[in-house]
């Protein structure tokens, strides 16, 4: 009702909008023709006026719709599902007295959700209609699993009309095969798997905002975009021991201190006021239109309350979206009921400011009106009543016997099978639009390239400016599970679980230069690997490595690239990029003193030097280096290196150390050298890994493989060829035994003794009795099919020649047996004769082969060819 108000609004202001743009551009027009000095506009003429009401009279109106309720085949259930048991016609009984008290007590109250008719249209008590049951997926034991999967398996079914209750509510076993559902149908479901899995679980009846009844979600966060708030842990402070060093003081200014201190918090509470009159300026903005019937809107969820399953305090389920809201939230506005599979409760509390403030102990009478006594809640007495309760223990017993308890549930157990389970969603995929974002979910397996969630953010409400997209997978056999795209930067981040070859973490590069020798970042599981490399950042002109706990105390390498020299070559031929300086770095080793152990080498290439520096001793501020200038002929092989004074600098911090000697200066500028080459090498090594990285996820994103598990006998293709191969080798294997078992020239060799080799005369003689034997066979199947088809033709002359003879003085149902006796025969005459036939057509053919198969016998073929 409320969308047809709307329509109808829309429709009649939009001639409106017509006309006083049709007015404005008629004005602009006179302006311009008659350029008055005082820019006033002339009256609109009467063409202008006689548009206006031609266009008033333009209305348009939205066409109803009704439609149908789906109907069941009563066949199709349970008897359960069909008729009542006494003991829930009871149960019935006492809820129509229940809700007859109600109406008589509160008349200004909304009716109650007691009985509503289920699947085949029989009433049922709604507390009967919650079925626990634990499934058997560890996804939907906690009960965030369990409402997402609810959330995400079944599609959204507003109530018609959204201001009355529901006239039927459907079992859950029937929701999960349709897999869509009003709210109470949700809740419903819901329910049953929480009370299944230990929850304190209730489905709830009250009213809720335009937007939670819609399932509207546009001006929500996402929840995958909320940040999680994280606990700050207390800094425990250091116990000061008596003999410990004391500090030194603090010579800052307390003053000036004090005044940096309230300056930093001056600018920081101008920059939250900023920002959150930004946030209030923007939900003004993005602030709904006011609803009509706010306040009036029928929904249902869930309420958990504390106690069972470790849960804290109590919350509220949504079931449309599966996330959880407080107990004071303003998404709802009040509560009417509440029920789980052992009672009925009705809200006693005042809502006019919503469900803030309520409270839910469901044992208070004052606060809730249960409809059973039998309730697991503690009962709360009340003051005055108490003196009158001294009742005899066996008045209370005699008491407790007479009570109603609920029933069992006429709902058959809750079932899905994996593969229902594993798709989650109808049809395997579903959309939900959030505020500037757009999730997508897939089911598992569902895509070749293993996407189960994409997540769009956006820049704008009309869902135009793309901002970032968010892809999720699972199960690749490449270990990739989520992709990051940032279209404003074009920054691509690739993140893979641990396994994967190379030992990659995560990759980052450029969109539009995804090939090597561009800006890169690759982070590596450093574990895994044996070099210990962390990560690799990779530019045009520069790479650097990071390595965590290596043996030889390498933490750092840096590489500076020059540009490569231009050469007349075929384009296939490519020249690696020049490496003008290498930089590498080391911790410190305590084995080693300091002033021997090295801390930096820099070998630079363009000017032949290598300066070696040391690690500062703790007594010392500044370490001690080396530098060396490496001979003309360093590359060539086999040449005489010669190290002369000018060639080696040094700066020593200590002075009293001594000196080293030449020979020791020579050999360590031979180390150094070939160290450099080593070092080149490396990087040679680091840049062909990063092509074969880059290749390797060429290939696997134009051919993308999923992980299949060797139990998962649907999927796993390459299992379901393996089973069929061996089933058809066992098959031949049989076959092959049983020719082997059965000889066919058993019976006439046994004529002669079972002889161990045949003579020639035995030869010729069993191809006689064989061939004979045959032919006598042959023949003898064919005088039996003539012999049955004479039998039958006799028979069938004799009845034709009784019904000639009888034929004046036959009824109809005679002549009806005669006619049908007839075609009988008569088909299996057809047969006899078509068989004859088919058997004098194969007669020659199996004499042929079993001629062929003698004279190819190896007990006879040196005989017979």
């Amino acid at each position: 009702m409320a969308d047809e108000t709307e329509i109808k609004d829309t429709a009649t202001e939009q001639p409106d909008k017509v006309d006083e743009k049709t007015d404005g551009e008629e004005k602009e027009n006179e302006e311009q023709v008659t350029g008055e000095e005082d820019g006033m506009p002339e009256k609109p003429s009467e063409d202008v006026e006689t548009l206006k009401v031609e266009l008033a009279k333009i209305t348009v109106e939205a066409p109803k719709v009704e439609i149908p309720e789906e109907r069941f085949d009563i066949e199709n259930f349970p008897q359960s599902y069909r008729d009542n048991l006494p003991k829930e016609s009871l149960v019935l009984a006492y809820a129509e007295n229940f809700r007859r008290q109600y109406v008589h007590l509160y008349r200004d109250r909304k009716p109650l959700f007691l009985n509503p008719l289920n699947d085949c249209g029989i009433e049922k008590f709604v507390c009967t209609t919650i079925r626990p049951t634990q499934l058997p997926f560890k996804e939907v034991y906690d009960w965030d699993g369990a409402a997402e999967f609810v959330a995400d398996y079944l599609n959204f079914e507003p109530l018609n009309p959204p201001t009355d209750l529901p006239k039927r509510l459907l079992s859950p076993t029937t929701i999960l095969k349709r897999q869509k559902g009003n709210c109470f149908e949700y809740s419903t479901l819901l329910c049953s798997l929480l009370t299944g899995n230990g929850y304190d679980a209730y489905v709830v009846s009250g009213y809720a905002t335009k937007e939670m009844c819609l399932m509207d979600e546009a001006r929500e966060i996402c929840p995958m975009l909320q940040k999680k708030t994280q606990v700050k842990q207390e800094e425990k402070k250091k116990e000061t021991k008596k003999y410990t060093v004391k500090p030194p003081k603090d010579l800052r200014s307390k003053f000036e201190m004090k005044q940096e201190a309230r300056r930093v918090a001056d600018q920081e509470a101008e920059e939250a006021k900023r920002k959150q009159e930004e946030e209030e300026k923007q939900a003004e903005l993005e602030k709904p239109p006011a609803d009509p019937l706010h306040g009036l809107r029928i929904h249902s969820w869930v309420l958990v309350l504390a106690g069972k399953r470790e849960v804290p305090e109590g919350f509220f389920i949504e079931p449309f979206t599966g996330l959880s809201h407080p107990l004071d939230t303003g998404n709802y506005l009040g509560i009417e009921t509440a029920w789980n599979n052992q009672n009925y409760w009705v809200n006693m509390q005042d809502c006019s400011s919503g469900v803030k403030g309520m409270k839910y102990d469901l044992g208070d009478c004052t606060q809730w009106e249960f409809m059973f006594p039998s309730s697991d809640k503690p009962m709360l007495l009340i003051p005055d009543m108490e003196e009158d309760l001294d009742l005899d223990d066996e008045d209370e017993e005699e008491e407790i016997e007479r009570h109603l308890d609920m029933p069992p549930s006429w709902v058959l157990p809750i079932k899905i099978s994996q593969r229902d389970f594993e798709m989650r969603c109808p049809q395997g995929k579903k959309t939900k639009l959030y505020r500037r974002a757009k999730l997508e979910k897939f089911a598992h397996y569902l895509l070749k390239d293993g996407l189960i969630s994409k997540l769009a953010v956006y820049d704008d409400k009309e869902l135009k400016d793309l901002t970032q997209v968010k892809e999720f997978f699972a199960h690749r056999l490449d270990k990739l599970h989520m992709r990051v795209h940032n279209h404003r930067t074009g920054w691509i981040t690739e993140y893979f679980h641990p396994g994967r070859q190379k030992c990659v973490k995560e990759h980052t590069y450029r969109s539009s230069a995804p090939g090597p020798e561009n800006d890169r970042t690759m982070i590596f599981y450093s574990e895994a690997r044996v070099d210990g490399l962390e990560r690799r950042e990779e530019s045009p002109a520069e790479m650097t490595e990071k390595f965590i706990a290596r043996d030889d105390f390498l933490y750092y390498s840096h590489v500076i690239f020059g540009k490569r020299p231009k050469k007349f070559a075929p384009a296939e031929t490519s020249t690696a990029r020049p490496i003008l300086k290498m930089t590498v770095k080391y911790h410190r080793n305590p084995a080693v003193a300091a002033n021997e152990d090295i801390a930096e080498l820099v070998f630079n290439i363009g000017d032949e030097k290598i300066l070696m520096t040391y690690h500062t001793e703790d007594a010392r501020i500044s370490a001690s280096t080396r530098e060396f200038l490496k001979p003309h002929n360093a590359e060539e092989k086999g040449a005489t290196l010669v190290l002369t004074s000018d060639m080696h600098t040094t700066f020593q911090v200590d002075p009293n150390n001594p000196s080293k000697k030449s020979v020791e200066l020579y050999q360590t500028m031979v180390k150094l050298i070939q160290r450099e080459e080593q070092c080149k090498s490396k990087v040679r090594e680091s840049e062909m890994e990063v092509r074969e990285v880059l290749n390797d996820r060429t290939k696997e994103e134009v051919a993308s493989e999923l992980e299949i598990s060797v139990y998962d006998t649907e999927r796993n293709e390459k299992a379901k060829k393996h089973r069929k191969e061996l089933e058809r080798l066992q098959l031949e294997e049989k076959m092959r035994r049983q020719e082997m078992e059965i000889d066919y020239l058993a019976p006439f060799l046994a004529h002669f003794g079972d002889p161990t080799k045949i003579s020639r005369q035995q030869a010729f003689k069993l191809k006689e009795e064989c061939l004979y034997d045959l032919k006598k066979r042959l023949i003898d199947k064919a005088n039996l099919i003539q012999a049955r088809f004479e039998k039958e033709t006799e028979a069938l002359q004799k009845k034709q020649q009784w019904y000639q003879q009888n034929q004046v003085n036959m009824s109809k149902d005679d002549e009806e047996e005669y006619v049908n006796y007839c075609s009988e025969m008569m088909f299996r005459l057809n047969i006899f004769e078509s068989r004859l036939n088919r058997h004098k057509e194969m007669a020659p053919g199996k004499y042929m082969a079993l001629e062929q198969r003698i004279k190819t016998d190896p007990r006879m073929a040196e005989y017979l060819n």
